[in-house]
């Protein structure tokens, strides 16, 4: 039974995890997976930054949560947040449209959006009961 129990998390995980990246893919104003395989590295940062904060919400959900239903709804909240904060830093940068500077390859841009989104992740999953 336990192995059935974490057959069936690792499955929901996965699948949280994916759409979730899906999602953010579909924000940005350029194919992100095209940017990748043309070797963008502020794409690349950014994507990182995007995927491992939505991994330490959702590790952390599951971590607090016996309930998947549960997991999958603080995961929901904690993942709203993260797309917002995109939006809030695009709004707080005047004179830096962030999806244009990664298009472009703006490494530092790249990196400062991988930092924001872990330290959100990490704020916020500080909040998950």
């Amino acid at each position: 039974m336990i192995a059935l129990n974490i057959l069936v998390s690792f499955v929901v995980i996965v699948a949280l995890q994916i759409i979730g990246m899906v999602i953010f893919n579909w924000i940005t104003p350029f194919n992100d997976m095209e940017e990748l395989r043309k070797g963008n590295k502020a794409v690349g940062l950014v994507l990182g930054g995007k995927f491992f904060g939505t991994a330490i919400i959702l590790g952390v959900a599951a971590y607090t949560n016996s309930s998947i239903l549960h997991m999958a709804m603080w995961f929901a909240i904690g993942y709203v947040c993260l797309l917002l904060t995109y939006f809030v830093f695009d709004l707080l940068t005047p004179g830096i449209k962030l999806s244009e500077q990664l298009k472009e390859g703006n490494v530092a841009v790249g990196i400062m959006l991988f930092a924001i989104y872990v330290g959100v992740a990490f704020s916020m999953s500080s909040l998950i009961i």
